[in-house]
């Protein structure tokens, strides 16, 4: 199978993404993914495969699956084997997850390396972005982190777990779910010194948050980053579990309640009458079964009400929203209802995520992961045109770069929630009603049909990329 959401390739033919990892790299051949296992990497790997510990893994859903496979060497002066992962649909990074999924793939990370313990092996990396979600659930994708156990040697990556795991965790418990965004700028996980500093006083009281973030960070004083990168001294294997169940029990204890925020609780607070939600509902229905797409993207989604709808159909759909609460809802009705096509994720439209990394190229932008086959964009023209000041034709023309075909909610001045925004600033926006919305979105799409939404002014567009396949 092949992948749209493939990483960017460095000069030396690498995918962007893995370039940092002396074991081995990603890379790409007539559109399939493949990963070359670094001769330097062959007594871990063949202790991995050989232990048990693959298998174990893979068998409880732990550990993405891959294939050997015989082809012809990327870089033959250092290879000894060649795999194929399995794909994993769409790639997300930890500052577009709500505290929950964070918590989720801590706690992944943890379960693994206390399993790797006994089959006499330690994950050398403790990545956030190592972790992706698929099926609803969190999954390891760096068959690479595992190196042979050293007796008495510490957690090599005790302190990356710290900065990329649980002092955002806590940031985003103790001080605002917002705070994840750190992980934006800090691509190494949020420094420990800065973490401790931003946390409140009375985290201290919490015996593991002092020892993994508050002493943890302070010995880093000083020292930078480089500090206590590597750690010293010998811990036996009852003192490395022991500190494992330290780290679990402080992540387990951290927790978020998704409230009081001003969409968390959009859909008890909506304009639409029962007649109108269940015509609306019908219709996107309708689109999404006439379209047929594999991956929809859900722009706005709050709570994901909407988003379930392609997900009957069998597509594979993200549910973009701003809100961290609303997304924290959707994700915990994921886990609750075990459903496995749908991924919720934070995402601020009028700033959403970038390149970042080495050259811009190590974590892709949201727009650089598409396009999806379809874009829901419900109840989301009136924040883009007037809340943010973005013109139709520019919101329209981000719509086709994200999408091949479109399914968008038009919310005329009328509107009871377009006249909520306007309440606080000047109406200035005198284009924006249904005939410049339909001539602006008309230069990039086509307009295949629209329908009132029952018994309300607003209209639903299906509209079909110009130029889309």
């Amino acid at each position: 199978p092949t992948t749209p959401t493939t990483p960017k390739k460095m000069s030396d033919g690498t995918l962007s993404s893995s370039f940092r990892d002396p074991s081995g790299f990603l890379f790409e051949r007539e559109g399939i993914l493949y990963r070359q296992v670094n001769t330097s990497y062959a007594p871990h790997y063949d202790k991995l495969m050989e232990s048990g510990l693959y298998k174990k893994l893979t068998d409880s859903g732990l550990l993405v699956r891959h294939k050997e496979v015989d082809i012809t060497p990327e870089v033959s002066r250092l290879h000894y084997k060649t795999i194929r992962p399995e794909i994993i649909g769409f790639i997300s990074y930890p500052y577009e997850w709500c505290f929950s999924q964070l918590k989720d793939a801590a706690l992944l990370t943890l379960n693994i390396q206390k399993r790797a313990l006994s089959y006499g092996m330690a994950l050398k990396d403790a990545s956030a972005y190592n972790v992706q979600f698929t099926n609803g659930r969190p999954v390891l994708i760096d068959t690479l982190s595992f190196e042979k156990h050293v007796e008495g040697r510490p957690w090599v990556a005790y302190r990356q777990f710290c900065q990329h795991f649980l002092a955002p965790l806590a940031l985003m418990s103790k001080t605002d779910a917002r705070l994840s965004q750190l992980m934006r700028v800090f691509i190494d996980g949020v420094p420990l010194d800065l973490s401790r500093k931003m946390l409140p006083w009375r985290t201290k009281l919490s015996f593991g948050l002092l020892v993994h973030v508050h002493l943890h960070g302070r010995f880093a004083e000083g020292g930078g980053q480089e500090s206590a990168k590597k750690p010293e001294g010998k811990v036996s294997r009852t003192g490395f579990m022991g500190i494992l169940s330290s780290l679990e029990s402080t992540v387990r204890k951290l927790s978020y309640r998704p409230a009081g925020t001003e969409w968390a609780d959009y859909y008890s607070d909506t304009n639409y009458s029962e007649a109108a939600a269940d015509a609306k509902a019908a219709l996107v229905a309708e689109y999404a079964a006439t379209v047929k797409p594999k991956t929809v993207w859900d722009l706005g989604a709050n709570t994901g009400a909407y988003s379930r709808i392609p997900c009957v159909l069998g597509a594979r759909t993200i549910a973009f929203d701003v809100d961290a609460a609303a997304v924290e809802k959707n994700y915990l009705t994921v886990v609750a209802k075990k459903e496995t096509n749908l991924l919720p994720l934070v995402l601020d439209l009028t700033n959403p995520s970038g390149p970042i990394g080495w050259a811009g190229r190590e974590r892709r932008g949201l727009l650089e992961r598409g396009p999806a086959d379809m874009v829901m964009a419900l109840a989301l023209i009136h924040h883009m045109a007037i809340s943010n000041n973005v013109p139709l034709l520019k919101v329209a023309e981000f719509l086709r770069e994200a999408g091949r075909t479109l399914v968008i909610e038009f919310v005329p001045k009328s509107d009871s929630q377009v006249q909520r925004l306007l309440s606080t600033r000047e109406d200035i926006f005198d284009e924006y009603d249904r005939e410049h919305f339909e001539e602006a979105f008309s230069k990039v799409f086509e307009i295949e049909r629209c329908e009132r939404v029952g018994d309300s002014e607003r209209v639903l567009y299906l509209m079909r990329g110009r130029g889309a396949q």
